[in-house]
């Protein structure tokens, strides 16, 4: 089983520092819909909509 890290704190109300061995990633945002963005190049927008339905897209770095 491999060794994982990750740790997310919470900075102001809606943003928050997430860490992992790898990376370091802002969050802003609420439950409903959130922006990310990592020190990998890595750019996630996500959306909960009512029901089984959700938006999720994900930008990453040339």
């Amino acid at each position: 089983m491999p060794i994982t890290f990750r740790k997310s704190f919470r900075i102001f109300p809606g943003v928050r520092l997430n860490v992992n061995r790898k990376s370091l990633s802002l969050t802003v945002g609420s439950k409903g819909g959130h922006r990310t963005w990592s020190t990998t190049g890595r750019r996630t927008t996500s959306t909960d909509l009512p029901g089984p339905f959700g938006y999720r897209h994900t930008d990453t770095r040339d």
